[in-house]
């Protein structure tokens, strides 16, 4: 099958943190069917080796496994010595690896927990967009996207340190997207409602939070990771080169269902 110029990633190089399951997983998988070359990233060895032997299987040599601890420095710049080594450029960075340790009000909790994810949420992503940057810049193109949550946009009471963290997310893509689209580099956000993931278990293995999420989305139902691939596709692709700085929410209507 053809794929329409549009959409074609052939030639271009992306990393995705946080690719061994999930959204980044699907995103991986979807940069790969468009032609692109996509290295594999999480904490884990061996479950970033199994993704890109996956895609490996459809997509000869598309896939490289590279695990790295978001919260380590030293294991993001390896990460993007051994892509750059690899393939001579990132073309595309994909900032989706995040965590959330703590269910409940921000006022109980502790001050590690709000740490780790200011940490793994944000700072980790400041870090990685430093290192790439450079060389989308040098090339004067490239594409930066963050994967934040439709909680940066609301309030809660019970995940409220992830949701600050998510925000902050919106706004790193809109400094970026000051910074270096005089440069030619787009960076932009993807905020998805509820997705059915392993990160999300909690809520949707609950049989009445699933129902009264799915209640509140338009669609009347939560999404698939791979539902949320195709507004990464879009980004990354030349479809989207003229949009920058933006969040794109992919979230089934959660956001503006009104009350009947």
């Amino acid at each position: 099958m053809k794929i329409p110029p549009m959409f074609d990633l052939a030639g271009r190089t992306a990393i995705v943190t946080g690719s061994s399951r999930g959204i980044g997983r699907a995103i991986a998988t979807a940069f790969a069917d468009h032609g692109a070359k996509v290295i594999i990233s999480s904490r884990k060895q061996e479950a970033c080796d199994e993704v890109a032997d996956e895609i490996n299987a459809v997509h000869a040599d598309a896939a490289m496994a590279v695990a790295a601890n978001i919260s380590s420095r030293d294991d993001l710049e390896a990460l993007v010595a051994r892509t750059q080594s690899a393939h001579g450029k990132i073309d595309i960075l994909v900032c989706n690896a995040a965590t959330n340790p703590f269910y409940g009000p921000m006022s109980e909790i502790p001050d590690v927990q709000f740490r780790k994810v200011l940490e793994n949420n944000i700072l980790s992503t400041h870090w990685l967009c430093q290192m790439v940057a450079p060389g989308m810049v040098s090339r004067r193109e490239g594409a930066i996207i963050i994967v934040s949550s439709i909680g940066g946009m609301s309030a809660t009471t019970k995940a409220g340190a992830y949701n600050v963290s998510k925000a902050a997310d919106i706004q790193l893509a809109r400094n970026l997207s000051a910074e270096l689209g005089p440069s030619g580099v787009t960076a932009n956000c993807i905020a998805p409602g509820l997705v059915r993931t392993d990160f999300a278990r909690a809520l949707w293995e609950n049989p009445a939070t699933l129902a009264r999420l799915e209640q509140a989305a338009t669609l009347r139902r939560i999404a698939e990771p791979e539902e949320i691939a195709g507004a990464a596709v879009f980004l990354a692709a030349r479809a989207g080169r003229f949009v920058t700085g933006q969040t794109i929410v992919v979230d089934g209507g959660a956001t503006i269902a009104g009350f009947d």
